[in-house]
């Protein structure tokens, strides 16, 4: 029996404990796996209660992805990069971080919507810890280039000095958006909790595959690219899902069934 969980703050509303019940289902790994409200500041003694009474392994979310980052004692590569934790593995006295963001992101585009990044030049709104977590793992696809927006450029132009050694990106504000359109758009800003998109040209989005990180809801980000002629517009249910098997393959070896899953969430 794994025993697993997600922290976070608030918590109640989290798909994981479904979505993992629907892994273990299918794989046929057991799997007791809670939802544990900790307290803004007491992440770590919590986790650590956890990880004394047996825990294998935890998925973090807001707002402790990177208080988990600090926390754990080995990181990935794609943790380091992206600064930030989402995955923890209890393992031989070892708190190993992971972030499974970035490849869940890049599987849902390349497995379910069978859209390939390579050569792709790729528009990504947003220089926080969302972006942050992605650009790895898009990068490893080889596209053409990585454009980071924000607005503040001074976060965008950090993000490219960070990320130039993993392929070719550039960062600039979000003034800065030509008209000219591009392959992907990525909205991992805060417009989509908001509910209103930056000003930002709209030319960018015609022809484009418009991605929100977020789910659940008709975004700004969705509403903003079905009004400039987008050629498919996306929300991040299906990187939720992904995610979260890379997590589940990540402590137990076994890979699930996702497409299978998102269905099942989406009715």
């Amino acid at each position: 029996m794994y025993k697993l969980a997600v922290f976070g703050n608030p918590i109640e509303h989290s798909l994981s404990p479904d979505i993992h019940a629907q892994f273990a289902q299918q794989t046929g790994v057991k799997v007791n796996y809670q939802k544990i409200l900790a307290p803004v500041d007491g992440f770590e003694k919590t986790a650590q209660q956890f990880i004394a009474d047996g825990a294998n392994g935890f998925n973090i979310t807001v707002p402790f992805k990177l208080t988990a980052f600090n926390f754990a004692t080995k990181l990935t590569l794609n943790a380091k990069t992206a600064k930030a934790v989402n995955t923890i593995k209890v393992e031989n006295n070892q708190i190993i971080g992971e972030n499974t963001d970035g490849i869940g992101l890049v599987n849902d585009l390349i497995k379910n919507l069978g859209i390939e990044l390579k050569d792709k030049v790729i528009l990504v709104l947003g220089a926080g810890g969302a972006a942050q977590g992605i650009l790895l793992p898009l990068l490893k696809q080889n596209p053409k280039r990585v454009m980071i927006a924000n607005r503040t450029a001074n976060k965008a132009q950090q993000l490219q000095a960070d990320f130039s050694e993993y392929g070719p990106t550039c960062g600039f504000g979000l003034n800065k958006i030509k008209h000219d359109p591009v392959d992907i758009i990525i909205n991992a800003t805060s417009a989509s909790l908001d509910g209103k998109m930056p000003d930002i040209a709209n030319g960018c989005a015609r022809g484009a595959i418009c991605y929100d990180l977020m789910y659940g809801k008709q975004t700004a980000f969705m509403q903003w690219a079905e009004a400039n002629q987008a050629a498919m517009i996306v929300d991040g249910l299906g990187m939720l899902v992904e995610q979260a098997a890379c997590s589940f393959e990540f402590w137990t070896n076994k890979k699930p069934n996702t497409q299978a899953v998102i269905k099942n969430l989406r009715r």
